[in-house]
């Protein structure tokens, strides 16, 4: 057995001691029932990639942003209905959600291989997620997606109103809101990575360039031009200076305090804590955050999954199925 499949044995072993909802969850559930859908989803996930960069940070966002509203179940995906108002008009999600066009291809393109529905809209997330790491951060990104999700029949705004962490969470409130999830310290920090990559946009961090202390003066003052007080709402910025790449560079800009989220900018304040020794781990061993990252992820993608005869697989990611 050669190093790197010891590896991903490990981590995949690891997290589900970790989580014992992964059992139900398997990293070869397709490989029987359609062997060609998960080379068709990365086919998918490098050509959108390809055409825009920053769409590989959305594809991880959409999966972040469904399993922290009642589990990794694709409700996200869905639009509203008479019965319920779903998550995408979220105050988190509102006007920043992007990529659904990219799963509705290729929700069309492994139903059309496998010649049915078989694969699930909360699996898509999950495998599209990995798959967006490891295309633009390399082949130590990579790590094995548990799958078998089923996808829930409801979607509730209110629910990610309550449960999706905003910018402006101190750091213990977002450690409540992690653990809330199952998750703990070590996991927020290495997550909060994900935003090496992508763009937020000027709502999100006006209050930080205008009112914190934490943060360099000259920083600030360049993001000001980008996002006035007034005005430029939808103005986008950088996580880091290499958005389109997955590296160390957020961490590396936290320590200089140049974090452009006031919840970024909380891991690292310089006073000796478990999350600066961790930020500092993480900006200088990229293969530290690499590994740690595939665990966090794998916990992460495996809370409250829907299985067995729980749920359905969507026809169409955007609505439930007829019944």
């Amino acid at each position: 057995m050669n190093s790197r499949i010891q590896i991903v044995f490990f981590v995949v072993t690891f997290a589900t001691i970790l989580s014992p909802t992964i059992a139900k969850l398997s990293s070869n559930y397709y490989d029987e029932i359609c062997p060609q859908a998960l080379p068709i989803i990365k086919s998918v996930v490098k050509q959108a990639i390809i055409r825009e960069p920053r769409m590989g940070a959305s594809l991880l966002r959409l999966h972040f942003h469904d399993c922290f509203v009642n589990g990794c179940d694709g409700s996200i995906l869905l639009d509203d209905t008479p019965t319920f108002i779903g998550e995408k008009t979220a105050i988190p999600n509102i006007n920043s959600l992007r990529g659904f066009e990219v799963v509705d291809q290729i929700k069309a393109a492994v139903d059309k291989a496998c010649k049915r529905p078989i694969i699930s809209c909360a699996d898509i997330l999950a495998i599209a997620a990995r798959d967006s790491v490891a295309i633009l951060g390399g082949h130590k990104y990579w790590y094995q997606v548990l799958l078998g999700r089923r996808d829930s029949r409801f979607a509730s705004r209110d629910a990610a109103n309550i449960n999706l962490p905003p910018a402006f969470f101190n750091f213990s409130q977002l450690i409540a809101n992690f653990q809330s999830q199952g998750l703990n310290l070590k996991d927020l920090v290495v997550l909060s990575g994900g935003h090496t990559i992508g763009f937020s946009r000027c709502t999100n961090f006006r209050s930080r360039i205008f009112n914190d202390t934490n943060i360099n003066t000259n920083f600030a003052a360049n993001l000001q031009k980008t996002c006035p007080r007034i005005g430029g709402d939808d103005n986008l910025a950088p996580f880091d200076s290499t958005p389109s790449r997955v590296d160390t560079k957020y961490y590396k800009a936290l320590l200089h305090k140049k974090g452009l989220l006031h919840s970024d900018q909380e891991l690292f304040k310089g006073d000796g804590s478990q999350s600066d020794r961790l930020v500092q781990l993480y900006s200088k061993h990229s293969h530290a955050f690499a590994y740690d990252f595939g665990v966090s992820m794998i916990k992460m993608g495996n809370i409250k999954p829907l299985t067995g005869k729980n749920g359905e697989i969507r026809c169409n990611c955007r609505k439930v199925n007829q019944i």
